[in-house]
């Protein structure tokens, strides 16, 4: 479990890896979850392992994002936070950490269009749990399953055709 922080001590540290611009509204989050298969938990050494072999860096908030190459000030395309609150990442106390979960999630809009971050963010939840004996479940805490998954796909798709919409595009 993530050492639970008081209300007096600092908040997460602040970063610029892996922060949205200022002006980023949020329409829609997707979430996934990848929980420890035993009692025992998801230790913290083995985590840091996981997240750099899938490609995460860790920055703004005290958590782990997933950055577009070469544009690393667009923002994240998805995050990964502990599942227990407060959700941060400690890395001074990183060796003694034991967490029972672990949230993976994209905010929408994001620096990619919702299906390409979507494309980028499953697998690197599937490897998650691959290299940490662990289980990728949905938002529900259900496991995710192929009708689940085509589910996202489509509705991310729609998300991104009514984003297309929305754009003004000029007239020839």
């Amino acid at each position: 479990m993530p050492s639970i922080r008081s209300d007096s001590e600092a908040a997460a540290p602040s970063s610029p890896t892996g922060r949205r611009p200022a002006d980023a509204r949020i329409e829609r989050i997707v979430t996934l979850h990848v929980t420890a298969n035993d009692g025992a938990g998801i230790a913290g050494p083995e985590l840091v392992v996981a997240a750099e072999k899938v490609g995460l860096q860790f920055g703004d908030m005290g958590i782990f994002h997933r950055l577009v190459e070469g544009r690393p000030d667009a923002g994240p395309v998805f995050s990964v936070a502990g599942m227990v609150k407060p959700g941060t990442f400690d890395m001074a106390r990183i060796a003694t950490l034991r967490t029972s979960g672990l949230t993976v999630f994209m905010t929408l809009p994001g620096p990619l269009r919702a299906l390409d971050a979507w494309d980028a963010m499953l697998p690197a939840a599937q490897r998650l749990a691959e290299l940490l004996d662990a289980q990728l479940l949905d938002a529900e805490h259900n496991a995710l399953g192929r009708q689940t998954i085509q589910h996202l796909r489509d509705e991310l798709r729609a998300f991104d055709r009514a984003r297309e919409r929305s754009v003004i595009k000029p007239r020839r």
